[in-house]
């Protein structure tokens, strides 16, 4: 391994670390939080020795009696779903997964068939690594990563974002230049959160080349293969062959790496080059059995001319007895060198053989694929089974293949059916792997497709399929940020007089973009919503009753109009809770429209109820994209409900899905949704909140829609609770627009707390009132208790800042009492705390006291760092907080406190004694931007978020004092 210390270096640390399952103990800063697994990026040109370095990393694994598997992605296998994955699971012991109760979950990967959600088979496949890490360390090396298909480079980039929480080391190989984009982003990313390490693999030096060749060679000979190598060490060594063997041309320069490996296969004879041919075309299924048969080889024949080409090192025996070329360039130059009739030869033999042994249709569609040349009524209905096998698991792949099959499907009457029928379920398929632009461009052209049947006018199933085509392109339009082109698109094919049937999806639609839709509100489409509830009635449809209904529910919930709401949730509900799940699989959307409209209503067991059904309905019946809805729906409720390690765990689930879906818009409300429950999962100084937030807004640019509204108010909350209210207040104003009218009518009183904190903490108390005022009487027209809690705690910031705490403490006492009556315990939680030290300050000890204990074990119940966080800076005498000695602990006071410079610590005394901004700046000359900049840091540095909590420190701080003097006087 000339040249290479410094690389095997590293990958000693990573090896020693897994292998002795230790936890930091990692040798090197790269190597930091060691109970994450790592991933190793070699990068480099072809034949910079990046497959040798993980063979030398492989067997020094397997000295220190690590687990490892090892696959290579190969070149020309590039749609055959998990393809590096399941060869290096083809490494595993027959029995290493003998009671893993997840093992049909990553069927795919084990070549067990199976179609599994391709999201639950990513989680899956990182606890089955962990368990294959027990107890000595697990290497898994992926090489030429930059020729992995699809399905694989998604796994492996959920593995990157979620490491695995074990002995894990990943260690993959790719080629700079020939990597996908989206792979290297993946792995950039993981350099930036410390996931990944990356190895660039240089030129060797002129001296390590030296060595290579050894002494017999002349220096000057040896300098001038390094001048034409560069220092590749492929290139080096076979230019060094070449001229051991006379073939190359002293008198002039060293030809290129190409001509010289394809001089070595013209001295063969037609036999072996026939076979060596064969591998090359064969590449996974290069068995010499498979290989006997295409060649029509067998015998001691065939034996000998596998021998000899193995003596020549053209030929290598794999793991699992494959045959190989010695490298993927030689394998590259025969394959294209390989007329193309024999190949498609090879190919079609290698089809037959597999189907011979019974293999599925996804494994011979590679080689059915290369073999066609012609309409194949047989090789196509492979294509599409293989599609239809793997449109869950493997949606790009699914997609591929029935390309394949289109352009081979004639162009005539009689398969025209069949052409739209492929068509749909291709452009679905994009829509699940990211190619939403491309599956749109398909619907429009399917749709602009007059839809005639070879006898005559169109039939019922030929309107059937275009409905379908206009409603899924509708949501491929949402997805893609476009709504108002959505609802322009559905009203068209209303205009068209569509069956009764249809009529009620297409109302469905509609009613679930209006919502979306910045220049569409519920209340334009009110009147479609209501003739699709109309004609499922007439027709009998209860499951398009129940649907039309759930989703009117979520557009009245949204408006504000909560009566509507809540007999429309009512009816939506008694219907879905009396049809069993087989009748609700068409309803999946709709039933997450039921859970978010009764989530807004604060139903909050109702909502859990409904959202936990669609997702398993869904997540059976593979309807991906309404996944990441029922997720999100069921993480806002147990945020509300103050379980929010749960609330985070489907937060990111729901991540997965929309990065593998490729929409921005949802992203943005994923990413929107993640930082929400990590500002109440994470203490107040803790950075996650605000980047994740910032992620969201920028997916979603400069919409105004719905989605783009609630990522600018979440990242308004973070920001406030990052201690920047000045960001905080332009990133709400940002999410309103003019008068507010963006954000959310039944989410808007909540929302406008944060514009009254900001305003109180930035000094501008006119405006807060302003704000207050507003939130109560919008929450006083909802009639929700949690939107009430909400414009209480923002009135109560008023008589607060008036110097009046037992007005304030009534309110907040008033506001956790609303917010209990309705589940929402974080709100709970956090109304107590912030009332805690306001009820001690007004002469109510006892009853400050019983709020705070209350506020402290809900927060630590429903792990909310934040809420913790504010318990303990709101600690009030006599909670419990004395040391054993009888004094105060002030430890973490005292520590938060001495973080703040004198005129950070000057400024908060004024704060504390109720000041506002403009008047600390007066006293203080200097200005109010300084002033409001001193107290963002001073909130930063002490963990809180609010004046009162600051306030509440002040206190403690001076009480602590009192207590220190009082004791050194007695002494």
């Amino acid at each position: 391994m000339l040249g290479r210390s410094v690389e095997l270096a590293r990958f000693d640390a990573l090896l020693d670390r897994a292998a002795d399952g230790t936890r930091g103990t990692a040798r090197g800063e790269e190597f930091h939080d060691s109970g994450r697994s790592r991933l190793v990026d070699i990068t480099g040109e072809a034949g910079m020795g990046k497959s040798r370095l993980l063979g030398e990393v492989c067997a020094r694994a397997s000295r220190r009696g690590m687990t490892v598997l090892r696959g290579r992605a190969t070149e020309y296998e590039r749609q055959v779903p998990f393809q590096v994955f399941t060869d290096a699971l083809a490494h595993l012991d027959p029995h290493a997964l003998d009671g893993f109760q997840e093992t049909d979950a990553v069927a795919p990967l084990l070549q067990r068939g199976g179609t599994v959600d391709r999201f639950g088979l990513h989680r899956s496949t990182a606890v089955m690594l962990a368990r294959l890490a027990a107890p000595s360390g697990l290497l898994l090396a992926l090489d030429d990563l930059h020729w992995a298909d699809p399905a694989s480079l998604e796994l492996l980039d959920h593995l990157v974002r979620h490491p695995v929480h074990a002995p894990v080391v990943l260690a993959v190989t790719r080629r700079d230049r020939q990597s996908p984009e989206s792979l290297a982003a993946r792995l950039t990313r993981g350099l930036d959160t410390g996931t990944v390490v990356r190895l660039g693999l240089r030129p060797l030096s002129a001296r390590d080349c030296a060595e290579l060749a050894g002494p017999g060679l002349p220096p000057a000979e040896t300098a001038a293969l390094y001048a034409a190598s560069e220092g590749n060490p492929f290139y080096f060594l076979t230019l060094l062959q070449a001229h051991r063997g006379g073939t190359t041309p002293e008198s002039s320069a060293p030809p290129g790496l190409g001509t010289l490996l394809l001089d070595e296969l013209t001295v063969l004879a037609p036999s072996r080059r026939g076979i060596v041919e064969a591998v090359a075309v064969l590449g996974e299924h290069a068995t010499p059995a498979m290989v006997s048969r295409v060649t029509g080889r067998a015998g001691t024949a065939f034996t000998a001319d596998v021998h000899a080409l193995t003596r020549r090192d053209l030929l290598r025996f794999a793991p699992q007895g494959l045959l190989t070329l010695r490298h993927p360039v030689v394998r590259t130059l025969v394959h294209e060198s390989t007329p193309f009739l024999r190949r498609v030869e090879i190919h079609r033999l290698a089809a037959q053989e597999l189907a011979r042994a019974g293999a599925s249709a996804a494994e011979r569609a590679h080689h059915v694929e290369q073999s066609l040349t012609a309409w194949d009524p047989a090789a196509v209905a492979v294509l599409d089974e293989a599609a239809a096998r793997t449109a869950r698991t493997a949606p790009a792949s699914c997609a591929h293949w029935l390309d394949v099959a289109l352009r081979h499907l004639p162009h005539t009457p009689e398969h025209a059916a069949r052409r739209r029928e492929l068509v749909l379920r291709r452009a679905r398929a994009l829509a699940a792997c990211g190619g939403l632009r491309e599956s749109r461009d398909l619907l429009q052209e399917l749709i602009a497709t007059p839809q005639r049947s070879p006898d005559g006018p169109a039939t019922g199933e030929d309107q059937g399929l275009r409905v379908r085509a206009v409603v899924l392109c509708a949501l491929v339009e949402r997805h893609l940020g476009r709504c108002t082109e959505a609802v322009a698109l559905l009203r068209r094919e209303l205009a068209r007089g569509p069956a009764p049937a249809d009529v009620v999806r297409l109302g469905l639609e509609l009613g679930s973009a209006a919502p979306q839709d910045s220049a569409t509100s519920y209340t334009q489409v009110r009147a479609e919503v209501e003739a699709a509830l109309a004609a499922a009635r007439s027709t009998k449809d209860e499951i398009g009753e129940a649907g039309v209904l759930a989703v009117a529910a979520l557009g009245e919930a949204y408006e504000g109009d909560m009566t509507a709401a809540h007999g429309l949730a009512r009816q939506a509900a008694a219907l879905v809770d009396s049809l069993p799940d087989n009748d609700l699989t068409a309803l999946c959307e709709p039933l997450a429209r039921l859970g978010w409209a009764e989530a807004f209503l604060e139903h909050y067991p109702d909502a859990e109820r409904h959202a936990e059904r669609g997702l398993d309905i869904a997540r059976r019946s593979g309807q991906l994209y309404v996944v990441p809805h029922l997720l999100l729906c069921l993480s806002h409720v147990r945020v509300q409900t103050c379980r929010i390690s749960s609330a985070l765990e489907l937060a990111d689930q729901a991540e997965d899905i929309a990065r593998g879906i490729g929409s921005d818009q949802l992203l943005a409300f994923v990413l929107a949704s993640k930082a929400s429950a990590l500002v109440a999962a994470c203490p107040p100084d803790d950075p996650r909140p605000l980047a994740v937030a910032e992620e969201a807004v920028a997916a979603a640019g400069t919409g105004v829609d719905w989605w783009a509204s609630t990522a600018w108010c979440i990242f308004g909350w973070a920001a406030l609770m990052a201690g920047d209210p000045v960001r905080a207040r332009d990133a709400m104003l940002q999410a309103g627009g003019p008068e507010l009218q963006r954000i959310q009518p039944s989410m808007r009183p909540l929302y406008l707390e944060i514009l009254v904190t900001s305003a109180l903490v930035t000094g501008r108390f006119d405006e807060a009132r302003g704000w207050a005022e507003r939130a109560r009487k919008e929450a006083e027209q909802l009639g929700l208790p949690m939107q009430r809690a909400s414009a209480l705690r923002s009135t109560a910031h008023l008589p607060l800042a008036q110097g009046d705490t037992a007005a304030a403490a009534d309110l907040f006492a008033e506001a956790a009492a609303e917010s209990a009556r309705c589940g929402a315990v974080f709100w709970e939680a956090h109304s107590l705390l912030l009332g805690a030290p306001l009820e001690a300050a007004a002469g109510r000890g006892r009853d400050g006291t019983h709020a705070w204990l209350r506020g402290r074990r809900l927060a630590e119940a429903g792990g909310s760092g934040m809420l913790v966080g504010l318990a303990d800076a709101t600690r009030p005498p006599g909670s419990g907080s004395e040391a054993p000695n009888g004094s105060p602990d002030r430890a973490g006071l005292t520590e938060r406190l001495a973080t703040l410079t004198a005129r950070e610590l000057e400024i908060a005394e004024l704060v504390a004694q109720g000041l506002t901004s403009q008047a600390i700046a007066d006293r203080l000359y200097v200005s109010r931007r300084t002033v409001e900049t001193h107290v963002s840091r001073t909130f930063r540095k002490t963990g809180v978020s609010s004046r009162t909590a600051l306030a509440t420190l002040m206190a403690r701080r001076r009480t602590g004092s009192r207590y220190g003097n009082a004791r050194a006087e007695q002494d």
